[in-house]
C-alpha cells in the first residue's frame, strides 16, 4: 500500500507471537477475540459529517497501519476496484408495549410471518400469558398485540391487530434498533428522530433489517461523487441484519457456535459487476462483513459469483480461505463477535490483534457508531 498520508505511522504494533490459529480439527478458541476496552471507546453519536469518521487502513502484506479519514478513501483506492455495498433498509425495529397492570415491556421486531402475525423478541415479559393483550406505549396508536406463543429464549409470535404491513406500523410506533451499548432512553429520548436517520446508510432502500450494516454508515452522496471521479465503482447486494450478527459466541470454540441465517439477494446486475472487476484486475472491496458474507456465499473456488437469493449461514473465521474479497472495510467490533473473527479470517490473527490495539490506543470510536478499519 503505498504511503499516501502524512499521518503514516508504520509497522504495525507487534504483539506476542499467539498460539496457532486454530487447531487442525478447525476449533478456533474463542478466548482469541478478547481484547480490553475503555467504556469511553464506545461511541455514543455518529461523527457529523458522515465522511469525518476516522479510518485505520491496514496494508497485509507489508504489515503497516496508516491513520486516515473515511473522506480520504479515494486516495486509498483506485481506478477499477468496485464497492460492493449492502443496500439494506434498517426498520425502526424498537418499541415499547404496556401490560393492562401497567407493566412495561420493550420489544424487538425480528420478522412478519404474514401480515399482522409477527415474531418478536420481548423483554419483560416473563409473566405474560399467551392470549393476553398489550399495547403500544409512548404515541397514540389503535393496534394491539396478542401474545400467541412462547419460543423460548424471549422470542414470541404475535398478532398485531387490526393487521397491517409492519413497515407501516412500525414507522408510526418504533424507534431506531440501537444496540445496546448505545445508551437511550425509551419511549422519550429526543434523540430518536435524528438516530432514524443516521443509524441507515444514506443508499439503503431495501427495507428488512433491524441491525445497520455499520460500515455503510460512513458514506456520504459526496464521498460518492469523488469515488466516481477516481473511476471507483460500485455494486449493491443485500443481506437483511439479523440479531444473530451481534449475538456474542458463548461456546469456547467457534466450531461448536451455531451461525445464524439471514435474508440475501444478489442480483445479475450485482454479479455482472463484481465479474467484471475481477476480469479488469480490479478489486472487489466489500463494505462491511454483512457484504462479505453475501460475496463469499455466491462465490465458487475461481472466485466468481452467480446471482441469486436465499438464507445465508456461512461462518467466516480463521484459517478460512477468502474467494472473492480483496479488501474489507469494517467498523471496529465487539469482543466474542463472529463479526472479529471474520475480520481476523481476512487480516491476519495477529496483524489484527495489533491494528485494535493501535486503535484503542490512539482513541479510535469503536462498535455501530464509530470509526472504521480498510483491510487491503
Amino acid at each position: 500500500m503505498p504511503d499516501r498520508q502524512s499521518e503514516h505511522i508504520g509497522t504495525a504494533t507487534r504483539l506476542p507471537k499467539p498460539e496457532p490459529d486454530s487447531t487442525p480439527d478447525g476449533r478456533f478458541d474463542v478466548s482469541r477475540l478478547d481484547y480490553d476496552l475503555p467504556p469511553d471507546r464506545i461511541a455514543q453519536q455518529p461523527c457529523t459529517p458522515r465522511d469525518s469518521a476516522r479510518l485505520l487502513a491496514v496494508e497485509r502484506t507489508s504489515k503497516n497501519l496508516a491513520d486516515s479519514r473515511i473522506q480520504d478513501l479515494p486516495h486509498w483506492l483506485r481506478s477499477g476496484d468496485l464497492l460492493v455495498l449492502n443496500n439494506t433498509q434498517v426498520l425502526p425495529a424498537k418499541f415499547t408495549l404496556r401490560r393492562q397492570t401497567g407493566g412495561r415491556i420493550e420489544g424487538l421486531f425480528i420478522r412478519e410471518h404474514q401480515p399482522g402475525r409477527w415474531e418478536v423478541m420481548l423483554r419483560g415479559a416473563s409473566r405474560v400469558s399467551p392470549g393476553e393483550t398489550l399495547t403500544f406505549a409512548g404515541r397514540r396508536c389503535e393496534s394491539s398485540v396478542t401474545a400467541r406463543c412462547n419460543l423460548g429464549r424471549g422470542r414470541w409470535e404475535v398478532d398485531v391487530t387490526p393487521p397491517e404491513p409492519a413497515t407501516a406500523l412500525l414507522d408510526r410506533v418504533g424507534r431506531a434498533p440501537l444496540p445496546p451499548y448505545i445508551h437511550r432512553q425509551p419511549e422519550t429520548d429526543v434523540r430518536d428522530n435524528e438516530d432514524r436517520r443516521r443509524y441507515q446508510t444514506v443508499f439503503a432502500n431495501r427495507p428488512g433489517a433491524i441491525a445497520a450494516p455499520t460500515a455503510g454508515l460512513h458514506f456520504s452522496n459526496e464521498l460518492f461523487v469523488q469515488l466516481r471521479q477516481g473511476g471507483v465503482q460500485t455494486a449493491a447486494v443485500t443481506l437483511h441484519v439479523g440479531m444473530g450478527t451481534f449475538a456474542p459466541v458463548t461456546v469456547d470454540s467457534l466450531a461448536d457456535h451455531p451461525m445464524h441465517e439471514e435474508w440475501f439477494e444478489m442480483t445479475d446486475d450485482a454479479a455482472n459487476r463484481i465479474n467484471a472487476c475481477r476480469a479488469r484486475g480490479g478489486r472487489v472491496i466489500a463494505v462491511g462483513t454483512t457484504a462479505v458474507r453475501v460475496l463469499e456465499s455466491r462465490a465458487d473456488d475461481s472466485g466468481a459469483v452467480q446471482s441469486g437469493t436465499g438464507q445465508t449461514q456461512l461462518f467466516i473465521y480463521p484459517p478460512y480461505r477468502f474467494k472473492v474479497v480483496d479488501a474489507l472495510l469494517t467498523n471496529f467490533h465487539l469482543p466474542r463477535s463472529t463479526l472479529l473473527a471474520l475480520v481476523m479470517a481476512f487480516g491476519g490473527e495477529e496483524l489484527m490483534r495489533g491494528a485494535y490495539l493501535h486503535a484503542v490506543n490512539d482513541g479510535y470510536r469503536f462498535y455501530s457508531y464509530g470509526d472504521a478499519m480498510l483491510v487491503v
